[in-house]
Order: C-alpha cells, then structure tokens, then sequence
C-alpha cells in the first residue's frame, strides 16, 4: 500500500488511548469487586490485562505509521507503557495473593477503592488532552492525591503488621501492601507525565 506522507494519519491515536484507559477501568472495577470478595472478578482483571496489551500495541504500531500525531508521539507512548504498567501490577497482585492462598483484608480493600478513584480520575484526564486550559492537569492532580492517600493507608497496615504473630501472614500481607503502593507509584507516573505533555505544549 501506497503511503502518503504530506497527508498526515487521520487515525484517532487520543481515541486509542482512552480505549486502553477503559479497559484499565473496567479491569480496576473488577479488582475491586474481587478485593471486597468477589473471588471470580479476579478472571477479569486477567481477560482486562490481556485486552489492554492488544489495545496498547495498536496504539504502539499506529504511533509508528502516523506522520501528524496530536500529541507528542513520545508523551503518547510513554502515557501507554506506564498506564499498562498500572493493570500489570493488578493481576501481579491478584496472582500472588492467590499463590499465597490468602484472602483480601481491609486495608487491601481500601487501597484499592482509592486506586480505582485515581484510575478514574486519569481516564478524565486523556478525555480532556485535546481540551485547552488546567482540566486535565486537575484531573492528574487528583489522581496523585488519591495515591497519597493509599500511601497513608499503606503505611498505618504496614504498622498494623508489627502486632502479627503469624509469621506466613505478615509476610504474605506486607507483599500485598507493597504491590498495592506500587502501582500507586505508576498511578503518580502518569499523572506526572500529564503534567509534562501540558507543560510541553505551553
């Protein structure tokens, strides 16, 4: 097929995005349905994991052919690879809290209800990317006050944990706890990339 390159790809690359969003929410719905005990919602969090692959290197390989991207094809890249990460470490806890044979607790639940407000809160935000003015940047800006306060969540389990004589129990939930609090860390990636996409267009 002949490519035209003075005509630039008429593609939605944004709309592609918001695609790999969506499936990130539907799979953080599901993973809070299976924090609160929903055992098989843990199935969709991995049909969620697998679907947001495909729809990242679609958006990877339309990335490559397109000549006039309407964002920097770099930030929408980089906006792809770090949200993937946050459904990675989804089904990575899923998983391991499965091998570990152990049950969602309290704090898991919570930190999950607030990781799904800033997942939330992201996908406004890349609705908003082609808008002007602060919308998105808000929205970035309360998805990283969302993961501060899984940090808080995080930190008191952790404390909560010095109290506990089950050995296998302490260090099954302290893995659960950290994976939590990173993919907060990659929530705050993305919000912070936002920011930097916005600052680049200035």
């Amino acid at each position: 097929m002949t490519r035209h390159w003075l005509v630039p790809d008429d593609r939605d690359l944004l709309e592609m995005l918001r695609r790999q969003t969506d499936i990130t929410i539907e799979g953080m719905h599901a993973l809070v349905n299976w924090a609160h005990g929903a055992e098989r919602a843990a199935d969709t969090v991995r049909d969620c994991e697998h679907r947001a692959d495909e729809a990242k290197r679609s958006l990877w390989k339309a990335l490559q052919e397109s000549f006039a991207p309407p964002l920097d094809a770099e930030d929408l890249f980089t906006l792809s690879a770090d949200l993937d990460e946050v459904l990675n470490g989804m089904k990575d806890l899923v998983r391991e809290m499965e091998v570990m044979q152990m049950a969602p607790d309290e704090p898991t639940a919570e930190m999950v209800d607030l990781l799904a407000g800033a997942v939330e809160q992201l996908c406004a935000a890349f609705g908003a990317l082609e808008a002007h003015g602060d919308e998105p940047t808000a929205h970035a800006d309360a998805a990283i006050k969302a993961q501060r306060r899984v940090e808080h969540v995080y930190r008191a389990a952790m404390s909560r944990l010095l109290d506990e004589a089950d050995l296998r129990e302490v260090i099954g939930r302290r893995e659960a706890y950290r994976r939590l609090s990173r993919i907060g860390d990659d929530v705050h990636r993305v919000a912070e990339r936002i920011w930097y996409a916005r600052v680049k267009e200035a």
